[in-house]
């Protein structure tokens, strides 16, 4: 009687490594084929998830940026507006004094 397995160690001993899976049918191996294709394509849609998300991510970055920007350039030109706005009502202010000690010097006179 010749065990089945080389190693020795008894019947129910685990078999030899260069032994496994020689008795599987060629369905099993064929199996695992496609498990690990299944399992390649599981793992190819991950990633492109995850590089979608990124995409979108950065997308949203930008956007946010460029929103910042819009509303910081809103906000000087508006300053800018008030500024200007100020300085005009200050000189008409000093136009009006300045007609104003014109009108006493000539009630004066």
């Amino acid at each position: 009687f010749f065990p089945s397995n080389p190693s020795g160690l008894g019947f129910f001993s685990p078999p030899h490594p260069l032994l496994k899976g020689r008795g599987r049918r060629k369905g099993g191996r064929e199996r695992d084929r496609k498990t690990e294709n299944e399992r390649e394509r599981e793992r190819e849609r991950e990633r492109e998830t995850r590089e979608n998300e990124r995409t979108r991510e950065r997308t949203r970055e930008q956007e946010r940026k460029r929103e910042r920007t819009r509303r910081e350039r809103e906000r000087k030109r508006k300053n800018e507006r008030e500024k200007t706005r100020e300085r005009e009502n200050e000189r008409e202010r000093a136009g009006e004094r300045e007609n104003e000690r014109e009108n006493e010097r000539e009630r004066e006179m």
